[in-house]
């Protein structure tokens, strides 16, 4: 599991998004909090994730990508839009994986 550099955050958890960050690589329960990884599938722009999912032995997690976190699925879509909002604005296109790519590479991660 990675986590994007500037990742983006709910506002309603973005004082405690360090806290949730280390809950979630440590396994501990998130009720409530969802993860926005890039798409699994290429057909689609963002996954949305129950951190809970996250706790299972077999989950595949080892190749997510983590770009956001939310408080509850509503704030998960919000943050979903925004970043969609953000990528149409800055290229054109929804080609959301690149965007995030080229911006994690720009900032050298």
């Amino acid at each position: 599991m990675r986590w994007y550099e500037n990742l983006y955050v709910g506002s309603s958890i973005a004082h405690k998004a360090e806290k949730i960050k280390w809950k979630i690589r440590h396994n501990a329960g998130q009720i409530n909090i969802y993860v926005i990884t890039l798409a699994s599938n290429p057909q689609n722009l963002l996954d949305v994730i129950p951190a809970w999912e996250l706790m299972q032995k077999g989950y595949p997690k080892k190749n997510l990508f983590i770009i956001g976190l939310a408080n509850g699925y509503d704030e998960a879509l919000e943050l979903v839009k925004q970043i969609v909002d953000e990528v149409y604005h800055s290229t054109g296109g929804f080609d959301v994986s690149s965007y995030i790519n080229e911006k994690k590479d720009s900032v050298n991660y």
